[in-house]
């Protein structure tokens, strides 16, 4: 059997938008709603918070403990090495990366590319549904192998891929073998579902507010029914753009 453990990478540094995973959304901090999200999951065997050793990064550690899951201490800017000793130490068989700036995280989206994964285990070092985005910006889930996960970090130089875990993984086809996941309502990649600007946030409030109270945790079809029906919503951060090198491929690079 094959430990799957998601590694939900977290901490209070944001370009844009510090301190955002601890901003509140329906009275809860936004990493408690990625949290409570994943442990939705059917398919998951552990799951650990990995932020870094840096003072602020204290209150995660402690919000992670109250929601009776495991953290992992380590290195603020050389995330790909926090990520292969918080693997290391949680014994991980196969790895699910989570960033804490979606707060729409979905768990069925999430055992959907894990089970993928684990139906070609052997065949795959790594699967997503990031390689051709069809999901909604923030519905990222990616899955590789323990083995992948420390060949990069034993391999990788640039600051880049040290930085964003698994872009050595994705930029190395010819010594990885990669699978991608399509959404099959087809392509909603133009939807941004992601917290990276003070819009963003004004966006997940304003989702979470009328959709909390029907259901503890709402789906990406919930999320879908809602703009159709309030198609001012997505309004809200439509102008929002992307930062310059997370396009295509490398969208995989979201970060804490």
């Amino acid at each position: 059997m094959s430990k799957v453990v998601a590694i939900i990478q977290a901490r209070m540094g944001s370009i844009r938008l510090p301190g955002k995973v601890m901003m509140e959304i329906v009275g809860k901090p936004m990493l408690w709603h990625i949290i409570n999200r994943v442990q939705h999951s059917k398919l998951l065997d552990e799951i650990v918070v990995a932020t870094s050793t840096r003072k602020e990064n204290e209150i995660i550690a402690m919000l992670a403990k109250e929601c009776g899951i495991g953290v992992f201490l380590g290195s603020d800017s050389d995330v790909l090495d926090r990520y292969y000793r918080c693997a290391l130490e949680s014994d991980a068989a196969t790895v699910v990366r989570i960033t804490a700036d979606d707060p729409f995280k979905d768990p069925m989206v999430v055992d959907l590319v894990v089970q993928t994964y684990l139906d070609h285990m052997g065949n795959v070092d790594y699967v997503s549904n990031t390689i051709k985005p069809t999901y909604p910006e923030g519905l990222d889930v990616e899955v590789f192998s323990y083995s992948a996960l420390k060949s990069a970090w034993s391999n990788a130089k640039d600051a880049v891929d040290r930085e964003h875990v698994t872009s050595y993984l994705w930029r190395n086809p010819h010594r990885f073998r990669l699978l991608n996941v399509e959404n099959g309502l087809g392509d909603l990649s133009n939807l941004r579902w992601t917290v990276d600007t003070p819009e963003d946030m004004a966006f997940a409030r304003a989702v979470y507010e009328r959709l909390i109270k029907e259901k503890e945790v709402f789906l990406m079809e919930d999320i879908l029914s809602l703009l159709r029906k309030s198609p001012e919503i997505a309004k809200i951060n439509k102008n929002v753009k992307q930062r310059f090198w997370a396009t295509s491929l490398e969208k995989s690079m979201g970060g804490d």
